[in-house]
């Protein structure tokens, strides 16, 4: 590895990183390398299925090297510095790669340690969090245990990967109580740090009214500030009534903050003065706007949209066709418009789909269609469509 070169370098294998690659490889890029020390590859809104005993493990891990693109080489290391200016990136290894072009798209870190007792209380009998791939069977035990009590499901706030997933458990494991005749007998509290359930008009009322039927305690404006796994209590803070209430629970399911890599942070890719540590990229072009030559995507980068993976797929076309076309010398035409999508898993056959662009304003891809009402066809999309979508067309640069 020591003293590689690379044309394009692409810090990380997640959709965006190898999706990315694979659209490449097809554009006619043929050197390319790929930086991920994962050995295996996760797709991540299966997550929310599995910790609501809609799907299995099995279904959302692959072996790396299975989703690799065929002639991009991957780099089994992580990256540890970055210096733009030099064209050079030093892994782990203390190896180093050099490159004529960089992409960075290593996601977000979940920092558990920002919330005071959670990394224990996850880890605890009575604790779990779907943001882990190995603790979301874990969510649905816990939840599909549960016959009378409190269950407790919070979303941090700051950046998160497709915020709405903190949500998408609680209306499963709510239908499935009142299937089983026990929801009445279980108070369930949602904590969300926004004013609203989600923000985005329609959706909202459709959420608002499932949250009714299901009688769950929406605290709106509050967080989690601290947990006591061995007390088994959640300490949230309403920011709007500056209050604080100890919430006693059986069962807790908690999305943690989450923010840029630390190593990311410590390079000069990000805004100057910007302690988040995302990109600093054009919103639309995508390409850095100090270094021409590096560009980022997904969750990492400094783009205004909701950070998830529909996003993330068109953005994907535009960073590819701009990055071919500064090869050749001419400059980015391609924009990513801001679109986002959130499907919400309402009911255990039901999804209510949230598209909208950066400023939450609804952006339906069908023009006129309320995709955001609760619908079973949504549902068969989401759960059955999308993964085989990903697998076989996103992965390899096709969608």
């Amino acid at each position: 590895m020591a003293d590689a070169h690379h044309e394009v370098l692409i810090v990380g294998g997640g959709n965006a990183g190898i999706s990315l690659a694979a659209r490449l490889r097809r554009y006619g890029v043929t050197d390319i390398a790929v930086v991920e020390p994962k050995d295996h590859h996760l797709y991540q809104p299966l997550f929310s299925h599995i910790a609501g005993g809609k799907a299995k493990a099995a279904e959302a891990i692959r072996p790396q090297a299975s989703v690799t693109p065929p002639g991009v080489a991957w780099i089994r290391d992580g990256a540890w510095v970055i210096n733009a200016a030099a064209n050079t990136v030093t892994l782990n290894s203390g190896d180093q790669v050099t490159y004529s072009h960089l992409v960075v798209c290593p996601g977000l870190q979940l920092d558990w340690d920002k919330v005071p007792g959670l990394e224990a209380a996850v880890h605890s009998p009575f604790g779990s969090s779907h943001y882990e791939f190995d603790l979301a069977p874990k969510t649905w035990t816990l939840l599909s245990s549960l016959k009378a009590g409190t269950a407790v499901f919070t979303m941090p706030s700051g950046p998160a990967k497709c915020a709405g997933a903190a949500q998408k458990p609680m209306y499963l494991a709510c239908d499935y109580w009142q299937d089983h005749g026990v929801l009445d007998d279980i108070r369930v509290i949602m904590v969300q740090p926004y004013p609203t359930v989600y923000g985005v008009p329609g959706v909202d009322d459709e959420l608002n009214r499932k949250i009714a039927e299901y009688g769950i305690e929406l605290r709106l404006n509050s967080e989690l500030t601290a947990v006591d796994a061995l007390g088994r209590t959640a300490l949230v803070r309403d920011n709007a009534a500056g209050t604080t209430e100890e919430i006693p629970y059986d069962v807790l399911n908690a999305v943690p903050p989450q923010s840029a890599p630390d190593w990311l942070k410590a390079t000069d890719l990000p805004a100057p003065g910007d302690g988040g540590g995302f990109v600093q990229v054009d919103p639309a072009t995508l390409q850095h706007v100090r270094y021409p030559n590096v560009w980022s995507l997904g969750d990492a980068a400094a783009t205004t949209n909701s950070k998830c993976g529909g996003a993330l797929r068109k953005q994907t076309k535009v960073l590819a066709k701009n990055l071919v076309a500064a090869r050749k010398g001419t400059p980015p035409t391609q924009k990513y418009d801001g679109y986002a999508v959130c499907p919400f898993t309402v009911s255990r056959s039901t999804v209510v789909f949230a598209e909208f662009d950066a400023d939450y304003r609804p952006k339906p891809t069908i023009p006129k269609v309320p995709t955001w009402k609760e619908s079973r066809a949504s549902w068969v999309v989401d759960r059955d469509v999308f993964p085989q979508v990903y697998w076989n067309l996103i992965l390899k640069g096709r969608a």
